[in-house]
């Protein structure tokens, strides 16, 4: 029997009992967008899965416990000393455990890279503007997806017991209690009692292994589905209205594609993991409470949090009759104002503007001058305080008093994000007012005369080659808003499929050269000529 007699059989075994071919072929149909922007969310999704694998490795080895023991591992330096089971488990990972360290070292930075892809892919989202309805939704789904990747980052490199995650738990006890009313509940909750005590290592271990990957797995699943449904969002261009997907096929171009990219992803982080040192947990030594190391600087994402700390002014108020520590407004009310406005900034800005329409083409940053000006501004904000988590590293360093250097990032924390404002407003205005901003000059063809003369000619213009399809998207997700898209109603469907997948006539003389021919700019020229060049 063949192996093809038996993939079909296969699949119609599972197709009588299942009913997945008809989803299978409107799956592998699917048009994606190709440009490099929309790349960005899937860094983040294979980050993840890298992040999955590596984790349960890792789970296979590590202790939970601050059980304490004495250490007599393979690192000469510790032995003898009294340490925690955690902090044990982690050395014997690092030295003792076959491929150990460079699956450690994989793991926290692709933790760091998934947190940053989701960055990016947020700020992409944001300046394009796809956030708009219809997909107001998945905007909240990525934000508490962003939330969720910093809180796991944080329990999972709290995990090893280590000097810096210690202190780094003292800081999370603190801002914790200092929440009116339910602060010591919470406390209590999450650390099981006082600082430090037994229960706090096992409860950061369930919750990161058990509990928030998880909630993670299942929104990025709801988020993944919900973009399907709805469709993806394009850049305008030629052949894209409101309507429509111009792209290729999920199979077997994007699968191919997609596939590849993993891979890269995979190799770039295992080559970090490899060569670029990351929490040598060794050479911090064990936490003890009295003792706290100095340029002591968390992972980049909660850089912010640390420098919002440094430079909030010692100011405590009483309000109700209770007390509010000073550690309260950066590290809970700045981090729960930042969020909450995210969250709801598709409603907020569509109240601004009064725009209730659906939005499937995406806005480039200088078609949307104060958007754009608004968002570099905060995103300023923002980098000032993840630079102030190094106060006393630029004081040392530049051999000046940290007053100083704190006093002048609290001036830099309002005057850098009005300069941002006024400079991108001003650059985003005057770029939207050039002729063909953002298109690619075409190429000048130089030719001599027979006198001699040298003369320069403007190319046609050029339109790299890809495979283009276009799917029209369902009525329910276009509303009653199609005005934008009467410049485009001629040129929408010119050398593409129809719902059902059938051919359309200008693609009749492509058979045998599709690979190449199929992309409908062909050169910048007009499909039906493009048709007519491989006829000849």
């Amino acid at each position: 029997m063949s192996k093809e007699t038996v993939t079909t059989k296969t699949t119609d075994w599972l197709d009588e009992r299942l009913g997945v071919a008809k989803g299978s072929k409107k799956l592998l149909n699917k048009i994606f967008p190709d440009h490099w922007s929309f790349m960005l969310g899937e860094i983040a999704l294979y980050s993840f899965i890298v992040l999955l694998f590596t984790g349960v490795f890792l789970t296979l080895f590590f202790v939970p416990s601050s059980k304490e023991v004495i250490y007599h591992g393979s690192y000469a330096p510790m032995r003898g000393q009294k340490v925690s089971e955690a902090y044990a488990s982690t050395l014997n990972i690092s030295f003792n455990v076959r491929a150990g360290l460079v699956m450690r070292q994989i793991h926290h930075w692709a933790a760091n890279v998934f947190i940053a892809a989701i960055v990016a892919h947020m700020c992409r989202i944001f300046f394009t503007g796809a956030f708009r309805k219809p997909r107001e939704v998945n905007w909240i789904i990525g934000v508490v997806l962003l939330i969720l990747a910093i809180v796991n980052g944080f329990l999972g490199y709290s995990l090893p017991d280590d000097l810096i995650s210690g202190t780094g738990i003292r800081i999370a006890f603190s801002i914790v209690l200092s929440v009116p009313v339910v602060g010591s509940y919470l406390a209590f909750l999450l650390f099981g009692g006082n600082f430090p005590g037994t229960a706090i290592i096992p409860r950061f271990y369930i919750i990161h292994v058990l509990i928030v990957p998880g909630i993670i797995i299942g929104l990025l699943g709801a988020h993944l589905a919900i973009m399907v449904r709805q469709k993806h969002t394009q850049f305008p261009g030629k052949g894209r209205t409101n309507k429509n997907v111009v792209g290729i096929p999920a199979w077997p171009a994007y699968a191919f594609q997609a596939g590849g990219f993993f891979f890269l992803t995979a190799a770039v982080l295992a080559a970090l993991g490899g060569l670029v040192q990351i929490n040598p947990i060794w050479l911090y030594g064990p936490y003890i409470p009295y003792k706290v190391s100095y340029a002591v600087q968390p992972d980049w994402y909660m850089g912010w949090l640390d420098g919002a700390l440094r430079l909030m002014p010692s100011w405590e108020v009483v309000f109700a009759g209770h007390m509010i520590p000073t550690v309260f407004f950066p590290a809970v009310a700045l981090p729960g104002v930042t969020f909450t406005v995210l969250a709801l900034w598709p409603f907020i800005e569509s109240k601004i503007t009064k725009d209730k329409s659906i939005h499937n083409l995406l806005e480039r940053p200088r078609d949307n001058p104060k958007r754009t000006a608004f968002g570099a501004a905060v995103l300023s904000f923002y980098v000032v305080l993840f630079f102030a988590s190094s106060t006393d590293v630029l004081a040392n360093t530049f051999n000046t008093s940290l007053n100083f250097v704190l006093w002048s990032f609290r001036v830099l924390i309002f005057v850098v994000p009005v300069i941002v404002w006024f400079f991108t407003l001003s650059f985003a205005k005057e770029t939207s007012m050039v002729q063909d901003a953002g298109k690619r000059k075409r190429f000048l063809i130089i030719s001599r005369s027979e006198s001699g003369e040298y003369t320069t000619t403007e190319a046609d213009p050029y339109s790299e080659r890809h495979e283009e399809e276009i799917r029209e998207l369902p009525e329910a997700l276009l509303g009653h808003h199609d005005h934008q898209d009467s410049d485009h109603q001629d040129s929408g469907h010119q050398g593409s499929r129809d719902l059902a997948g059938a051919e359309h006539p200008t693609h009749a003389g492509l058979r045998g050269v599709d690979a190449i021919f199929r992309d409908t700019h062909h050169h910048g020229r007009d499909p039906k000529e493009a048709t007519d060049a491989t006829k000849g």
